[in-house]
């Protein structure tokens, strides 16, 4: 198979503000060195993007005694939100956030209720299609 260079694959699947800052930051440098971006929400990460707290801080549970400091931090640094990240990411180039069909039924979620963040709703068919070839497939 051959390999497309320009295709940098996001699997997220943890719904914590770290992690999905994470997410946010791949995708925008990404997007900037001009890959094509798909971020695939799975799990706690699709949770996240459809209740409406995307950008509220939460750490995982081994790390709050630092999560206020770190989130004091970021606010001080002015360190920007997941949210804007990703939308800066999109208008910069070529990015995708994506539903796990799936997802929606088993995190009972309906279909109305994601973000505007969210580009397609696929099942696994479709998202197994479109990402062959990505050099770049990642886990978060």
């Amino acid at each position: 198979m051959e390999k497309n260079k320009d295709k940098y694959v996001i699997f997220a699947h943890s719904g914590t503000y770290d992690r999905l800052h994470q997410v946010a930051t791949l995708a925008l440098t990404a997007a900037a060195m001009g890959q094509e971006v798909y971020i695939i929400l799975f799990f706690w990460a699709l949770k996240k993007f459809c209740s409406g707290e995307l950008d509220k801080p939460d750490f995982p549970q081994e790390y709050q005694t630092l999560g206020k400091q770190v989130s004091m931090l970021m606010e001080e640094k002015k360190v920007p939100k997941v949210s804007e990240m990703l939308r800066d990411a999109k208008g910069i180039g070529r990015v995708k956030i994506i539903i796990c069909s799936a997802g929606l039924e088993y995190m009972d979620i309906e279909k109305g209720e994601q973000s505007d963040l969210v580009d397609e709703v696929w099942g696994l068919p479709t998202v197994l299609n479109e990402i062959k070839g990505a050099t770049t497939l990642l886990y978060i």
